[in-house]
């Protein structure tokens, strides 16, 4: 199921791509794959906060994106990686410049009541 998309009717290039990003686990999904091809098990293992059904909807739709390319070996049992594509790859030195950036930063759990 694809999520739905914010509207855009004046081509705000940040909502643009926003949309193509969509979420919190597209990153970390791009990042987890920057130089390497991952079997649906290992990205669970390395995503551990991720269930199953969520990664499985958000590989989906990173493929329909052109972000990830899915390869498929037939195999017993049956083999399946992922890798990013040209696209993917293109957003590794935008997620680097983040992390970059976010170091130093404190960051405060707005979920947490104050004591």
């Amino acid at each position: 199921m694809t999520r739905k998309l914010i509207e855009n009717p004046n081509e705000c290039p940040i909502t643009h791509s926003m949309n193509i990003i969509g979420n919190k686990w597209t990153s970390i999904i791009v990042y987890m794959l920057a130089d390497r091809k991952l079997r649906f098990g290992e990205l669970a293992v390395r995503i551990d906060k991720i269930s199953r059904k969520v990664l499985a909807d958000q590989l989906k739709e990173m493929e329909l994106r052109g972000i990830v390319v899915r390869e498929s070996f037939a195999e017993t049992p049956p083999r399946v990686e992922y890798s990013l594509t040209e696209k993917g790859a293109r957003l590794l030195p935008i997620l680097n410049q983040l992390c970059a950036w976010s170091k130093g930063i404190e960051l405060h759990d707005t979920n947490q009541k104050a004591g």
